[in-house]
């Protein structure tokens, strides 16, 4: 619009000179604001610039120039110009147009300030509530922020942004029940409103309401067909239910829209894993290296395939990725010391081993340590409190510390985690070290326990059959105890080695008179070495006690998933890592009822065996 132009349109607002007498400022502002409805801005500017000549503190005119500078970008300018209006008359309209301007500024106290001013002259304004609660957000007082949002809520039940908000605050602090309350609030008055019903998935999925997770995901495909996101998501509810045949479609259909997805790309090769397509997985985490070269995710995968193939040497390398993925070992120190990956020489050198993944890892690889030693060098060992009294006596380690936040570590000249001396040492699949590292437990405590067991008529079965709730794949290792009971058919005493009881197993357990808890009797994982040498057979799931028993060379009987973890490698019953180890493996994925018929059909043989042997 040309300047002559402009003038024309505002001879609609005024009468302009000689034509008779000029509107007033209160008509020029109106006149202003339908030009602002109509993206005039100039026209705008023009009429409150005729106002204010005639009335400079014409607060509305004032507030309308504030607006213009607003929407335009010219934020110092629109401050000034509503903090006049402000100084005439403090109405909300020109408090919350401040407040909103000075936090696109990122003046976020002065924000702060102004809606809290404004709440105070209009408490009962759930709008001003909520941008409080958008305040309080930028500056990281969450808590206080979800309380602005539900006092919105409070005022406006039906208040859309207040619940959205509220939700996405809620689903930060991990409260999924109530976040997914917040979401289901918003869809109750727009059913289609697609960033809620997403919130909502991410929600229920965490809840492992994997059914309502379905179809929330398949609701956002049919409103967003071609978002390669909402593809994405539907073949994740897929292989939530343990569908990944059903999952890779969709992963599919998502990367047609967007080949390089990587979200999407990790999801197919997870699911491939699943299907134990490990070739076909692999190629996918190549192809993720190949668009991000430094995708720490992709490459641990990737090394888990090789070492579950038998690729040691690519695998143990690969797998050091893992200190660039997010949160992984968070307590793990970073220190300025170098770390000692194998290639230099360590004699005479104190170095650092500490531990950096779950306790059946530290139980697995601490059979390394007396191998530092032996390469000259002063070994200190950091692990945490329930490991300590059962690696103190390692040979080679001279000093062992229980991890603490807080904890002073001596001086050391070099350090390495638990978890990568397989790297250090160059383990291949023919140079495993044996697994009996562990000094002979003390006597006293192995008598201790031979006295609380009983007489040893029967053959001792230790049980575990699941593993911590908090591991990414305890869904798949574990199962509810419901599911071994028909063990209990066998002429055998039973043992319940099991630190953690999920509500249901612990209830049933009391009902199980087959079934002895000495559970609370288990104060670290010295004394469970000392109770687990006085059994004659341990049957577990994937645990640290899996670990510790076939570490002690006790007879281990380990029920693996469908797909196990690589440790176990592929297609073999029995483990390298653990000469005294047996591998019961799922044939069909989500099923342990067939791997506990085996063990059952094997541990009346061995049950059948003792009592001829004590006949």
């Amino acid at each position: 619009m040309s300047r002559s132009d402009r003038k024309e349109g505002a001879k609609s607002a005024t009468a302009g000179p000689g034509s008779g007498p000029a509107l007033s400022p209160a008509a020029l502002y109106e006149a202003g604001l339908h030009h602002l409805g109509g993206g005039r801005l100039l026209d705008a500017q023009m009429c409150c610039e005729q106002a204010l000549a005639a009335d400079p503190n014409h607060a509305d005119s004032l507030y309308l120039m504030g607006i213009v500078a607003l929407r335009t970008g010219q934020y110092d300018h629109a401050v000034a110009w509503l903090s006049q209006a402000i100084r005439q008359t403090p109405k909300i309209d020109y408090l919350t147009s401040l407040g909103f301007t000075l936090k696109q500024m990122g003046r976020l106290d002065d924000a702060f300030a102004v809606f809290d001013k404004a709440i105070q002259l209009k408490p009962d304004d759930a709008e001003l509530w909520k941008h409080l609660g958008g305040v309080l957000q930028a500056l990281d007082r969450s808590a206080e922020a979800l309380l602005s949002y539900q006092h919105a809520l409070t005022i406006d039940p039906a208040h859309r942004e207040a619940a959205f908000q509220s939700g996405l605050l809620l689903h930060q602090q991990q409260r999924y029940e109530e976040a997914a309350r917040a979401f289901s609030a918003c869809l109750e008055r727009q059913p289609d409103d697609v960033p809620a019903l997403q919130m909502r998935a991410r929600c229920v999925r965490e809840l492992k309401r994997y059914d309502d997770y379905l179809a929330d995901a398949e609701r956002v495909h049919a409103l967003t067909p071609d978002d390669p996101l909402a593809c994405n998501n539907l073949g994740d509810a897929f292989v939530c239910l343990g569908r990944c045949a059903d999952a890779l479609p969709w992963f599919d259909r998502a990367l047609a829209l967007r080949p390089d997805f990587v979200e999407v790309l990790l999801n197919k090769g997870f699911a491939l894993l699943q299907l134990l397509r490990f070739a076909d997985a692999a190629a996918v985490y190549r192809q993720i290296l190949a668009i991000e070269p430094g995708n720490a995710k992709a490459a641990w995968q990737l090394a888990h395939i090789e070492l579950q193939c038998g690729d040691f040497v690519s695998g143990w390398a690969r797998r050091e990725a893992r200190w660039n993925m997010p949160d992984f070992s968070p307590d793990y120190p970073r220190f300025v010391e170098p770390k000692w990956l194998g290639k230099e020489d360590i004699a005479g050198k104190t170095i650092l081993i500490e531990e950096d993944e779950g306790f059946g890892d530290n139980i697995q690889f601490a059979r390394y340590l007396p191998m530092v030693a032996a390469r000259g060098a002063k070994v200190i060992l950091v692990v945490r409190e329930p490991l300590r009294a059962l690696m103190a006596g390692i040979e080679g380690v001279s000093q062992c510390l229980a991890f603490a936040p807080d904890l002073q570590r001596p001086a050391f000249d070099m350090h390495c985690p638990v978890m990568s001396l397989p790297l250090a040492f160059g383990t291949t699949l023919d140079t495993i070290p044996p697994a009996s590292y562990l000094p002979p437990l003390p006597a006293d405590r192995i008598a201790a326990w031979e006295a609380r067991l009983g007489p040893h008529d029967r053959l001792r079965v230790g049980l575990v059959w699941s593993g911590n709730p908090h591991q990414a794949n305890d869904r798949n290792r574990s199962m509810p105890l419901a599911t071994l009971l028909p063990l209990l058919d066998v002429e055998a005493d039973f043992f319940s080695l099991q630190k953690e009881l999920r509500p249901a197993d612990r209830t049933l357990l009391a009902q199980q008179s087959r079934i002895r808890d000495v559970s609370a009797e288990l104060t670290d994982f010295a004394d469970t070495a000392a109770l687990i040498s006085c059994l004659d057979v341990v049957v577990t799931v994937c645990t640290s006690v899996a670990h510790l028993a076939a570490t002690l060379g006790r007879p281990t009987w380990i029920m693996l998933p469908y797909l196990a973890d690589w440790r176990w490698l592929r297609d073999r019953d029995d483990s390298p890592w653990y000469p005294s180890a047996r591998l019961f493996r799922q044939d069909e994925s989500g099923r342990f009822e067939p791997v506990v018929a085996r063990v059952r059909g094997e541990l009346a043989a061995k049950a059948a065996g003792f009592s001829k042997t004590i006949a």
